[in-house]
């Protein structure tokens, strides 16, 4: 299978830049796999799409703020991308690549530094000379994603963060998850609809371009996950797994079972599974999504879950709809 069938012409202008003061306001695009029909509502209407007996399955993983900025001796900047913490050294992306060296020394205030170590599997490992928490609570900045094209700002700690975030370990949000308010869930609970969570850590795996022509050759990254025992029992009775992103479709896909939905838990581990056109779905049967880069894991993954034929066609009316595309932008229902 080829790459570039699924290419589309994004137009940038349709990339949002900022989020909705009201989460819950943004367009949803619905979109029904028997048929091909589409529809266009509110996301605030999202429960006339639902059914009490339905579970929704939410990540409620955490984003911390995984960004330095910092200076060489020289005075040269250099960037710190923060990835997981192993043992007392933390793996991270550093900018530009070309200007870092083990013993290199990066600085961030008066006598507050980090400490390159060595390089393992493309990340580097690096130690800081104060407690790591307090580093980054004092210069990280939110680790938006490169398509925004502003300096991250105060409001992006509370809208680049789900409602139900709880587990810190993430450096880019579950952006379907980015609609719900408190509101809406309690209403959804109320209704009949089971509310159950699992923690997938998204790491740069997210925003990694595919680079073989032939998309079979490409590998995630893997990344941790977690799911309990009583959100594997609600998954096992539930009537329609509504998974809310790609990173809940991943993670229960990884652990489906023989004899029912799901593997019972608790189970954790880490998962590389890249789902493509021909996958063939065991678990989840309704998919909340927002709408994907080009080429982009994330548009493979739903183009397997509808078909590209019916995903191009959404994304074709969305577009013309002026839908907002990408991490702050509007969602759609696959049912």
């Amino acid at each position: 299978m080829k790459l570039a069938d699924f290419k589309y012409p994004l137009d940038r202008n349709l990339i949002a830049q900022e989020p909705l003061e009201d989460r819950a306001q943004g367009k949803l695009l619905i979109l029904k796999r028997k048929s091909g029909l589409i529809l266009h509502h509110k996301f605030s209407e999202l429960k006339k799409f639902l059914y009490p007996g339905d579970i929704l399955v939410l990540n409620n993983t955490k984003v911390f703020k995984a960004r330095l900025i910092g200076h060489k001796e020289s005075g040269a900047k250099i960037e710190i991308l923060l990835l997981e913490k192993e043992n007392e050294l933390w793996k991270a992306m550093i900018f530009p690549a070309r200007k870092v060296k083990p013993e290199m020394k990066i600085f961030f205030g008066d006598n507050v530094f980090g400490e390159v170590k060595r390089k393992e599997f493309e990340k580097w490992l690096i130690s800081f000379n104060q407690p790591d928490d307090e580093i980054i609570r004092k210069f990280g900045i939110v680790p938006l994603p490169h398509y925004i094209k502003r300096k991250p700002e105060l409001k992006d700690e509370v809208y680049y963060q789900t409602v139900y975030a709880k587990k810190i370990g993430s450096i880019a949000a579950p952006t379907a998850g980015l609609h719900f308010t408190e509101t809406i869930i309690e209403d959804l609970k109320n209704y009949g609809v089971k509310i159950a969570e699992i923690t997938l850590h998204i790491g740069p795996g997210t925003f990694k371009p595919i680079r073989t022509e032939e998309i079979e050759k490409h590998r995630m990254e893997p990344e941790y996950f977690e799911v309990s025992r009583e959100t594997t029992e609600e998954i096992n009775k539930a009537k329609r797994v509504i998974a809310v992103g790609t990173s809940v479709v991943r993670t229960l896909e990884s652990i489906a079972g023989e004899n029912q939905r799901v593997d019972w838990g608790p189970i954790s581990g880490r998962t590389e599974l890249f789902i493509f056109p021909g996958y063939k779905f065991k678990v989840v049967d309704c998919l909340i999504t927002n709408f994907h880069l080009p080429c982009s894991t994330p548009l493979l993954l739903v183009c397997a879950f509808a078909t590209r034929e019916l995903i191009f066609n959404a994304y074709n009316e969305a577009m013309e709809k002026k839908y907002r595309f990408l991490s702050y932008g509007d969602a759609m229902l696959i049912i």
